[in-house]
């Protein structure tokens, strides 16, 4: 029978006042692919060097002359069709990235125009970098719990090849650039977002030192490369393979699931050995974890978006629970519980 008629699970205790879940999703790479052979010939590096700590073969970089929200924009597109809801719809648009097109003016209504999407509300999270798809999620579901709002659009998108300098290979071979959106409505009660866990804790670990108020951008910081990011390898897989199965432990608990019959545990694709280091501290067997870090690289905002896309398109049945779980610079650090929705599914 279809699933509007059927029993559907119990209400989760979230606190949330109207059921809210992931209606459609899209992804964008760019058609440029950089291997790391590609990046042997600038780099003092070597693919055996790459692959062994990072798990990357390849990442897609921006070609010349375009710009984060470009990706965004198709991204976008690509949710709103898969959810069979025109832009017009849409009533607020959450983005997040580390690298947006510039400082001012806002890299959402850059978007919303560009989508038609002409009522929505544009906001910009522009510093939870690499957490920023599971926090932009949770902002997005929390705005929907105004009766006014039907459709909430979150995209992820960075350009890591912009944010990262080409002379410096500690984080140049991580970086590559991609957006993910997805979009969220109404569910049954049972359905959606069940439970979620974030926390922080500030470090400067990772960082771009150079360009606000601390340290405006002179002669002097560029010379001294003060604009990109700079990234403590040591200190990043400390936090994530301790933070990540924590959160995740967190969101379970709080979601009332166990985590074994949690069928896809979405982690942010910063680095291979870091997502199967969280996976075996869980106990969850690798075919439950998918990735997309080996061909796209760390995609910051992106990251955790891309494999909820490619999970979403070719593995998630109804009823499917979905654990997403990403760590920034910050560092700030969350996860979210779905209950995947298909209106058309059957139980």
């Amino acid at each position: 029978m279809n699933v509007l008629e059927s029993t559907t699970p119990a209400p989760a205790r979230t606190g949330l006042t109207h059921p809210v879940g992931i209606l459609g999703t899209g992804l964008y790479v760019p058609p440029t692919v950089v291997t790391n052979e590609d990046l042997t010939r600038t780099l003092d590096t070597s693919d055996e060097w790459i692959t062994s700590r990072t798990g990357i073969k390849e990442r897609r970089f921006l070609e010349e002359g375009r710009v984060t929200s470009d990706m965004g924009i198709e991204a976008g597109r690509q949710a709103l069709a898969r959810a069979g809801v025109d832009a017009s719809e849409v009533d607020a648009i959450v983005v997040t990235t580390f690298t947006p097109d510039q400082p001012l003016p806002s890299m959402a209504m850059i978007i919303r125009e560009a989508l038609g999407a002409h009522r929505a509300m544009p906001l910009d999270l522009t510093q939870a970098a690499c957490a920023g798809g599971v926090y932009a999620l949770l902002t997005a579901a929390h705005l929907l719990q105004n009766t006014q709002y039907r459709y909430v659009l979150v995209i992820g998108a960075d350009a890591g090849s912009r944010g990262t300098d080409p002379q410096e290979r500690t984080t140049r071979v991580f970086l590559g650039d991609a957006a993910g959106a997805a979009l969220l409505g109404r569910t049954p009660a049972g359905f959606g977002l069940l439970g979620w866990d974030t926390d922080g804790e500030l470090s400067y670990e990772v960082e771009i030192t150079a360009g606000g108020s601390r340290l405006p951008h002179s002669p002097e910081t560029v010379e001294a490369r003060s604009q990109y990011l700079k990234m403590n390898g040591k200190a990043v897989w400390n936090m994530a393979t301790e933070k990540l199965p924590e959160s995740i432990r967190n969101t379970a608990r709080n979601a009332g699931v166990e985590l074994d019959d949690v069928q896809h545990v979405l982690l942010h694709q910063a680095n291979l050995n870091i997502i199967n280091a969280a996976a075996e501290a869980l106990g969850v067997p690798s075919d439950r974890v998918p990735t997309t870090v080996q061909r796209f690289g760390n995609t910051a905002a992106a990251s955790v978006l891309t494999v909820l896309h490619e999970t979403v398109e070719n593995r998630v049945r109804h009823g499917d629970l979905l654990i997403l779980s990403a760590i920034g610079a910050g560092f700030i650090w969350g996860s979210a519980c779905f209950r995947h929705f298909d209106p058309l599914g059957e139980v």
